[in-house]
């Protein structure tokens, strides 16, 4: 009797280790798939460095959701939305080219010391070709959906999705505007034969201090003085993307996936 229990005992044991090994492998399994998926791309081949969400679910032409951080900052930063954007979307978080400082980055240099900014547009034209070309590396490398690219932009990198999307509305099929402002000196090189795809999302906090309100307003009547219909959303904030915002965007963004 003692020996049957003894060899069952032993038994169960061994069984209970087993499962244990197993089920941790498993987890590290999926932990190391998770961390391919937020990872690195440090492909030397494209022009800018860059974060990657790979997506979640199996699909052969993935959409394309392009971060751009504002002045002062990099690739990390709006990354961090990157879990909560649809799993059927390739979505990377760029680096701008010009170094400000440790970890610190701009798509190009930008005085605010008169009140109104102040902007140097040769780099501002340098960084809109190397992001179009960007763009266009990472549509071959990931055989991108080409009608499904959707440019998220915070203040500066606002400013260049406004940008991109209005002198290369080709290929761009939607804009996120977060705190940004329309460049004037872009206006006269809108492409408006093309922009009929296009979708303009635009988020303002009422207090932003660094980027005026108008700024957003303006923008909206001039857009759509030349045939689009941007969504406009104005917030009690500041100079930031809030919860809400963000809420709004990705209500925007399944709208016009549809």
């Amino acid at each position: 009797m003692w020996l049957f229990l003894a060899s069952t005992f032993f038994k169960y044991i061994f069984s209970f280790q087993f499962i244990m090994k197993f089920s941790f492998a498993l987890l590290i399994f999926a932990m190391l798939n998770v961390l391919q998926s937020f990872a690195q791309d440090l492909d030397s081949n494209l022009v800018l460095k860059y974060l990657i969400r790979k997506p979640l679910v199996e699909t052969k032409s993935p959409k394309l959701l392009l971060f751009l951080h504002g002045v002062g900052s990099n690739e990390q930063d709006l990354f961090t939305f990157a879990p909560k954007i649809p799993a059927d979307f390739l979505v990377v978080s760029a680096r701008a080219p010009f170094v400000l400082g440790e970890n610190s980055f701009a798509w190009y240099h930008v005085d605010f010391s008169t009140g109104k900014p102040v902007f140097n547009l040769e780099e501002e034209e340098k960084s809109r070709l190397l992001l179009i070309e960007f763009i266009n590396q990472l549509a071959e490398k990931h055989e991108i959906d080409k009608d499904s690219i959707c440019l998220v932009g915070f203040s500066q990198g606002a400013i260049m999705s406004y940008s991109i999307a209005l002198t290369s509305p080709e290929l761009i099929s939607g804009i996120a505007i977060f705190s940004g402002r329309l460049l004037e000196e872009i206006k006269p090189q809108i492409q408006l034969q093309n922009l009929n795809k296009l979708n303009v999302f635009i988020s303002h906090g009422k207090q932003d201090s660094i980027l005026p309100i108008t700024y957003a307003q303006s923008a909206d009547l001039f857009l759509r003085s030349i045939g689009l219909k941007p969504e406009l959303h104005e917030y009690s904030a500041k100079h930031e993307i809030t919860a809400a915002m963000f809420l709004d965007f990705l209500t925007w963004l399944d709208k016009i996936q549809k």
